[in-house]
């Protein structure tokens, strides 16, 4: 089982974190399952970017994106090279390091 330490990030997870997941889980599910609750404007369907993150470590163990996630991704506050949506991120056995970003791009959002 792949453990994820998440970077602190100011409101989600002030401490950061370690947690342990499942291989075969998306990012995004396990960090919802350990109470960092990531945005997820879209409901996980590949339609927005609030639920990007950064792979500081382990981005090669990750299934490949897809097109629509990669044209997405175009849109996402502070893309990097190791930029994903952790809704679409499917974890392998391999150990990662994640930073969720500052900021997001949230039009349903209030006060964002």
């Amino acid at each position: 089982m792949p453990q994820i330490v998440v970077l602190p990030h100011a409101t989600l997870c002030p401490e950061g974190a370690v947690i342990d997941a499942p291989a075969g889980k998306s990012l995004c599910d396990a960090l919802l399952d350990s109470d960092i609750e990531i945005e997820h404007a879209c409901e996980k369907s590949c339609a927005c970017t609030t639920c990007h993150v950064v792979i500081r470590e382990g981005f090669e163990s990750l299934n490949e994106p897809q097109e629509k996630e990669e044209d997405l991704l175009d849109m996402a506050w502070g893309l990097e090279a190791t930029s994903r949506l952790s809704c679409q991120a499917v974890l392998s056995d391999e150990n990662l390091v994640v930073e969720i970003p500052k900021y997001t791009i949230n039009h349903a959002r209030e006060n964002n």
